[in-house]
């Protein structure tokens, strides 16, 4: 249409677009310093914004057929379960909500067992066997992640808790935090 005069309304941006104001300049300079597209800097602008306090870790099986990235702290909370499978495939984990995992390759790769309740999900790397995370009993609407399945340098510290899966209904119902650890 035509140009805006002194005291039309101002012309809403198209579908996809958002008017930046006076950080319009700006934001371009940084998108072109950092060879970004606009939807590479948004990304880093909701990243840095919803993951405050948080760090990108990312990981995967032996093989490196399945990866995966995930926003934790650098000092984890671990989980140490004595449970059957726990114990026989030393599945010590830290919980995330799904929102914080993205698995970046490797869907196609990955299998599933299942026992008992069927609702813990044991994903596995079906070339090299490795489980590298898995969606746990205790929060089905998140994640477990196999700290020692990270890559180095973004873990700072980890602290170990057992918990006594062999009695998974009374622990989890004595557990103060464990079944809120997947809610963002």
């Amino acid at each position: 249409g035509p140009p805006a005069g002194p005291g039309a309304p101002a012309q809403p941006p198209g579908p996809g677009a958002f008017d930046l104001g006076a950080q319009s300049e700006r934001w371009a300079a940084f998108q072109e310093r950092h060879r970004l597209s606009c939807e590479e800097a948004a990304r880093l602008l909701l990243d840095a914004y919803e993951y405050r306090g948080l760090v990108k870790h990312t990981g995967g099986c032996h093989c490196g057929a399945v990866r995966f990235e995930v926003w934790a702290s650098a000092d984890l909370h671990v989980f140490n379960c004595n449970c059957s499978i726990c114990t026989k495939k030393q599945n010590r984990h830290f919980i995330v909500p799904a929102s914080r995992f993205k698995l970046l390759k490797g869907a196609d790769n990955l299998t599933t067992y299942t026992f008992n309740t069927h609702c813990a999900q044991h994903t596995f790397c079906k070339t090299c066997g490795v489980q590298s995370f898995y969606t746990p009993r205790s929060n089905p609407d998140g994640y477990g992640i196999a700290p020692h399945c990270l890559d180095d340098g973004t873990v700072q510290t980890i602290v170990t808790e057992d918990i006594n899966g062999k009695e998974w209904e009374k622990a989890v119902k004595e557990h103060k935090t464990i079944r809120d650890m997947s809610k963002p």
